[in-house]
């Protein structure tokens, strides 16, 4: 007799195939840069009193983000303007960014932090930075030599 085959139970993720989009390979060269302006985006949310949030909030764009930081009008700009590209991230993209690269946590502390896998936080990790850089790219925030 043949044993019964189990099946599996249903999962219920909800996948959006826009969010999984794999980036252009050349992105990945700029990642450094990315996580730099992430360090930076942190640093001017101290400045303008400001905790740094990884969460959508609907606020007016400014047009001063894609120059240097001057005054505080520009500060806050570049904070809110920092703060909408980020909101189209997927809500684990946004957890990674922020445990990783805004808190110095190891890929390793995040992943267990997250319950996840190493080697799949490493992955997701990369794919949400270079994913970021398509869309500060896109807004004018992240300019790239040419």
């Amino acid at each position: 007799m043949r044993k019964k085959e189990q099946q599996e139970p249903e999962s219920v993720v909800v996948w959006n195939p826009e969010l999984e989009r794999q980036p252009a390979i050349t992105l990945a060269f700029y990642r450094k840069h990315t996580e730099s302006l992430l360090r930076r985006y942190l640093y001017a949310s101290m400045l303008v009193g400001r905790s740094p949030s990884m969460l959508d909030h609907p606020i007016a764009r400014g047009w001063a983000s894609s120059r240097p930081v001057h005054s505080f009008e520009d500060a806050v700009n570049f904070v809110l303007d920092v703060e909408r590209c980020v909101s189209q991230l997927s809500a684990l993209d946004r957890l990674l960014l922020s445990r990783i690269v805004l808190q110095e946590y190891t890929v390793g502390e995040a992943s267990l932090m997250l319950g996840i896998n190493v080697c799949t936080a490493a992955a997701k990790l990369s794919l949400a930075v270079d994913r970021l850089t398509e869309i500060l790219i896109k807004a004018n925030l992240l300019l790239l030599p040419h």
